[in-house]
């Protein structure tokens, strides 16, 4: 793939780990290493997150965010822009905000082995469910 026919969207999509940026209460960028789960159909990134991180209490007080991949060769990247709502925590396991997060994992990484005790982690680690509503997507490809 030539440089003129880079798709950032399909290097969103097969990207497995990537930096959410958010902004700190001063204005300047909280980064974080994530595991994104992109939806190209849907036009959102998933992410998992654990409350009393920066970036959960950022995205609480200002929603913007950007997440940035890189392919493995270090030769392309793809940033995806948008505005992040907040899912849970959950006190359930089976409750919807653990649901959420479920859907999140099958999508990312398939089946658990043992979705139990998924479910009892999620509530006892206070997990959330960063859903980043993906307003513009940008990138490049090094020739």
């Amino acid at each position: 793939m030539t440089a003129a026919q880079f798709d950032p969207r399909a290097l969103l999509a097969e990207s497995k780990l990537g930096v959410l940026a958010t902004l700190k209460s001063d204005g300047r960028p909280q980064l974080s290493p994530v595991t994104p789960h992109y939806d190209r159909e849907a036009e959102v990134v998933l992410v998992s997150a654990r409350v009393g991180t920066a970036k959960v209490a950022n995205l609480r007080r200002d929603a913007r965010a950007a997440l940035e991949v890189t392919s493995a060769d270090g030769r392309s990247w793809a940033t995806a822009e948008g505005v992040v709502t907040v899912t849970g925590p959950g006190a359930d396991p089976h409750g919807p905000e653990v649901e959420a997060l479920v859907d999140y994992y099958r999508r990312a990484a398939g089946e658990h082995p043992d979705w139990d005790e998924y479910r009892s982690v999620m509530v006892a680690d206070r997990r959330v469910l960063l859903v980043l509503a993906v307003e513009r997507v940008y990138g490049a490809k090094l020739d």
